[in-house]
């Protein structure tokens, strides 16, 4: 047997003597929906531990971050039934088990240790007070730079810089002779991809969805600004075909040493730091950026999170490998087989106080950026809504998918950015007045 096998093996027996959760589990096979990021990917390795402790068979369905919303979204709201656990975040978790469509999770173990889950993440999967999915990890989002490249451009990243520096020295990085990009940042359509980072570019402008009665602030100027600083950027200094660019087009082109800088997901520093990536060993992090004079900053409040659809024929089960994929053990057994560095991060307070993890080189920054995103303060000015990326309400995601599809084509140079502007007003303030907000 290999070190690894041995490692995991010794591991697992740890989870199956410490989890008296798990053992009255009886024969049974749960179907899991979720999203084809790294970190998932990487649990579904570990499936096989879970099925040998406790008998309980898994079948993934993996899809692309917008697909996967689309899918898990018609499921719920139809009475589906095709899942038994679905990857969902802060904005569906609320509205969701508001409605009472989740499982509540007021019951998990004690050995699971509710109250280790970081609060910003209990809170944004929490309504009324009650648990409705626990994290798998939380993010916010950062800068990830090449220091090489910052180095020889004489230029040193701030710790906590603004988007007038980026533009510098994504102009100094640029080097389109050597396939080098002087930055990458999502255009793709979609409200949790292109439409994420947009929103939180604008906050950092001054800008906002909706002013404290609910009109539509798309013909403002704060974001003209922004969204003319970003196509004027990313024309200048991204690559090429940027529209349709979300965050693993972008985790790419990043590892194959074609980006200066990424704006991006917390997440994403294991990546860009890992085996696969090229430019490995000359990465660094800072917060994501602020317009100057602006104190808000372009960083969101995320959590891919664990949910049970009420309803579901194997709630007990289902509840059974939740515990087991968001535990303490379950980061325990990635660190043992793949490095603290591989471990999913920004969930539990725990991890932030384990000196192994500290060692690693993006730990405080991960955390330092969640803790700077606050979802009920989100922008500059006062608004009526909670959350950073993303507006609290059901009507948001359809209209903010609609919105990011005018963005991606004044991106795509299909139309001007006050045409999209125009367009994102009109589509924004039908939705709301046929919705009753105004």
């Amino acid at each position: 047997m290999s070190l690894k096998s041995t490692l995991r093996a010794a591991t697992a027996l740890t989870l199956i003597t410490a989890g008296s959760a798990f053992a009255d589990a009886h024969s049974a096979t749960i179907t899991i929906a979720t999203v084809n990021n790294g970190d998932m990917i990487r649990m579904q390795g570990y499936t096989d531990t879970f099925t040998e402790q406790t008998g309980i068979a898994v079948e993934w369905v993996t899809l692309e971050e917008n697909v996967l919303r689309q899918r898990v979204t018609t499921d719920i709201t139809t009475n589906g039934g095709q899942f038994d656990i679905m990857t969902i975040g802060m904005y569906e978790t609320p509205i969701w088990g508001a409605n009472d469509w989740l499982v509540p999770l007021n019951d998990l173990s004690a050995e699971y240790d509710v109250d280790d889950i970081l609060p910003a993440m209990r809170n944004g999967l929490s309504h009324d007070g009650t648990l409705y999915a626990a994290p798998f990890y939380g993010e916010s989002s950062m800068v990830m730079y090449r220091t090489d490249l910052m180095e020889a451009a004489g230029l040193e990243m701030p710790t906590a810089p603004t988007w007038q520096f980026i533009r510098e020295a994504a102009a100094a990085m640029d080097d389109p002779a050597n396939e080098v990009n002087g930055i990458c940042l999502r255009g793709k359509a979609g409200w949790g991809e292109g439409g994420a980072f947009i929103t939180v570019t604008g906050n950092s402008f001054g800008a906002r969805w909706f002013d404290e009665e609910w009109n539509a602030q798309f013909d403002q100027p704060e974001w003209a600004d922004a969204l003319n600083f970003y196509v004027n950027l990313m024309n200048d200094y991204g690559p090429e075909g940027y529209a349709t660019n979300g965050f693993n087009e972008n985790l790419s082109l990043f590892n194959q040493g074609k980006c200066g800088m990424w704006i991006d997901a917390t997440v994403a520093a294991s990546f860009v730091t890992g085996a696969d990536s090229t430019v490995a060993d000359s990465v660094g992090f800072a917060l994501a950026p602020n317009a100057e004079g602006v104190e808000k900053r372009a960083n969101w409040l995320w959590a891919w999170a664990l949910a049970i659809p009420a309803g579901t024929q194997q709630e007990a089960e289902a509840k059974q490998f939740i515990e087991w994929a968001t535990s303490k053990d379950y980061i325990e057994l990635v660190a043992a087989n793949e490095g603290w560095a591989n471990v999913p991060p920004g969930a539990r307070a725990s991890l932030y106080e384990t000196p192994e993890y500290l060692e690693v080189p993006f730990a405080q920054m991960t955390l330092d950026s969640i803790n700077a995103a606050d979802p009920t303060d989100p922008t500059v000015d006062p608004v009526p809504y909670v959350g950073i990326q993303f507006v609290a309400i059901p009507e948001f995601a359809g209209m903010a998918t609609e919105v990011s599809q005018e963005f991606s084509a004044a991106y795509a140079g299909q139309q001007t950015v006050e045409e999209a502007l125009a367009k994102a007003q009109a589509i924004t303030n039908e939705v709301m007045e046929a919705a009753g907000y105004r």
